[in-house]
């Protein structure tokens, strides 16, 4: 019904690994441009925006930065900053748990796999282990936001899916954020909007302002006393903003 009074048309995809998709080995960040762009010209869909959340943040700038022509506008919620930004500790700030898994990723990937591996396995028996566990390192006000019931609905389903046959696509995710995304975020034109938690300890803050610094134009909101699970509820909000600075930079395109 939110989507049908926003008018938006919402299309998501597992991403290599996840879910019901194939796995690809060594992939990047950058290469969700392509899946992208396939669906797309599968769906007959020539222009369209797009929205990553955390982990799916890095993915949709992606699209941003590899389809000028065709992405319309972007929103990328508490997403990472690629880890060889220069000036930029991109382990400050970060939650332990996220720290020995990114440092696997990097040095040690059959410590990530048995840990995540084992991690999923806890899902399956109880998709939200995973909330469970973290709870010890989640800022006060995130632990409000996960204790909405429809929230954790939405989280249990979404967690159930993505490791219902293996953990890959999780461990893919770890190790393509921990190197060379494959592009470069100063690249990017489209209409951006960045959206953060200031108290965020998964994606720290400094990443928001790093690339709220290399992104030329982007529309930055930065919400006080927030924190990484706040990008939710305020999804709905994001949408409405795609499709007008979509219908906007549509109208330009015309008149120009």
């Amino acid at each position: 019904m939110l989507l049908y009074q926003l008018g938006i048309h919402l299309i998501a995809y597992d991403r290599p690994g996840y879910g019901g998709s194939t796995r690809r080995r060594g992939r990047a960040v950058v290469d969700a441009a392509r899946d992208v762009e396939a669906i797309a010209d599968e769906l007959g869909i020539d222009e369209f925006s797009v929205v990553g959340r955390s982990g799916g943040g890095p993915h949709a700038l992606a699209c941003a930065a590899e389809l000028p022509k065709r992405v319309r506008s972007a929103a990328v919620l508490v997403s990472l900053a690629p880890p060889d930004a220069p000036e930029l500790d991109w382990f400050k700030g970060m939650t332990e748990s996220n720290v020995r898994e990114y440092l696997n990723a990097r040095n040690n990937r059959k410590r990530l796999r048995s840990t995540l591996v084992q991690n999923a396995d806890a899902m399956r028996a109880d998709p939200m282990a995973v909330l469970n566990d973290l709870d010890d390192e989640m800022p006060e006000v995130d632990r409000h936001v996960v204790a909405d019931a429809g929230i954790r609905r939405m989280l249990h389903k979404n967690f159930e899916a993505a490791i219902e046959n293996t953990a890959d696509g999780w461990i893919d995710d770890a190790v393509a954020f921990s190197k060379n995304w494959g592009f470069d975020p100063v690249t990017i034109d489209v209409p951006t909007l960045l959206w953060h938690g200031e108290d965020d300890v998964f994606s720290p803050v400094e990443h928001f302002n790093w690339l709220s610094r290399t992104i030329r134009n982007a529309t930055v909101v930065l919400q006080p006393s927030a924190a990484h699970f706040a990008a939710v509820p305020v999804l709905p909000r994001v949408l409405g903003w795609l499709r007008d600075q979509a219908r906007a930079d549509a109208a330009a395109t015309t008149t120009a």
